[in-house]
Parts: C-alpha cells; sequence; structure tokens
C-alpha cells in the first residue's frame, strides 16, 4: 500500500501516512500527540461537523466569479458530505456496510484536499485559512484510514 493510498496526503513533500510522526499539510507540522487527540478533539461527528463549518465559512469567502462559484459549489458538497456520510455510516447495518460508507467519506475528503490545494495555489483566500483547513482535512483522512483499516483487519479475524 502507498503512502498516498494509506491516508495523509501532503502535497508539499508527498510523503506522509496516517503513522508517521509527523504530520504536514502545507509545511505546518504537529506531532502524533496533537494529532490523534490527545491535545485536540476526538469526537469525530463533531470534528467532522465543525469542518463542514469550516469549509462553508471559507466557501461564502470565495469571489462571486465563475471560477470561484464553481469552486465554491465543488468545495460545499464535499467538505460537508463527511459529516452526512459519517452519520450513515453509524447506522450501517454491517461490518462490509460502515467500511463501504466510511470509504465514500474518505473519497469526500480527499477531493475537499485537492480543491483546498486550488484555493491554496489561486490565492482567493488567505493562506493561514486554507492551512487551517487542510490541516484538519489531514488529520480526518488519517482517522477515516486507521478506522477502515481496522475494522477490515477485524472482519478478517473471523
Amino acid at each position: 500500500m502507498t503512502n498516498k493510498e494509506r491516508g495523509m496526503m501532503n502535497f508539499v513533500n508527498g510523503t506522509c501516512t496516517a503513522f508517521d510522526i509527523q504530520y504536514s499539510a502545507f509545511g505546518i507540522h504537529y506531532s502524533k500527540d496533537y494529532i490523534m487527540g490527545k491535545k485536540k478533539e476526538y469526537d469525530l461527528e463533531n470534528r467532522l461537523v465543525d469542518f463542514a463549518v469550516m469549509i462553508l465559512d471559507l466557501s461564502e469567502k470565495l469571489p462571486k466569479t465563475y471560477a470561484g462559484n464553481h469552486l465554491s459549489k465543488q468545495i460545499v458538497r464535499s467538505g460537508t458530505a463527511p459529516a452526512l456520510h459519517y452519520g450513515e455510516a453509524q447506522g450501517a447495518e454491517s461490518k462490509a456496510d460502515f467500511v463501504h460508507k466510511m470509504r465514500i467519506a474518505l473519497k469526500e475528503l480527499r477531493e475537499t484536499f485537492v480543491c483546498l490545494k486550488i484555493l491554496y495555489k489561486k490565492q482567493y483566500l488567505s493562506k493561514e485559512a486554507v492551512k487551517k483547513a487542510a490541516n484538519e482535512n489531514n488529520e480526518l483522512i488519517a482517522i477515516f484510514v486507521t478506522s477502515i483499516e481496522t475494522t477490515k483487519q477485524n472482519m478478517n479475524k473471523k
């Protein structure tokens, strides 16, 4: 499995996984303890809702141009979807259904990351605001990857 498939993506150096000691997005590094919940709220549903609100706030600040409107609509869809898919996953009918729903949420998070990368490079918004969203996005990706891997391993034990 490649680093990209394992989870955390980093377009600064391209090498980050959910298990690295240092996590990075846009060149900002945090320790594993900071990421894995010791200094960060770990209630996943609340984090996903807060992330969705952060994305909505960013989208409202985009310029009202053709490109700005397009990116705004795109990031609103992909940035709010993980919270909704996670809610569906909580009501999954089986572990396989749970994994499927979590993978859909993970795909949306990865799509959001690419959109944030575009916004960062285009400089429609402050770099710090985009960095903050991208860091939270990366942390959520790592959590989802780990959760999916753990569930799959537990499914294979039976």
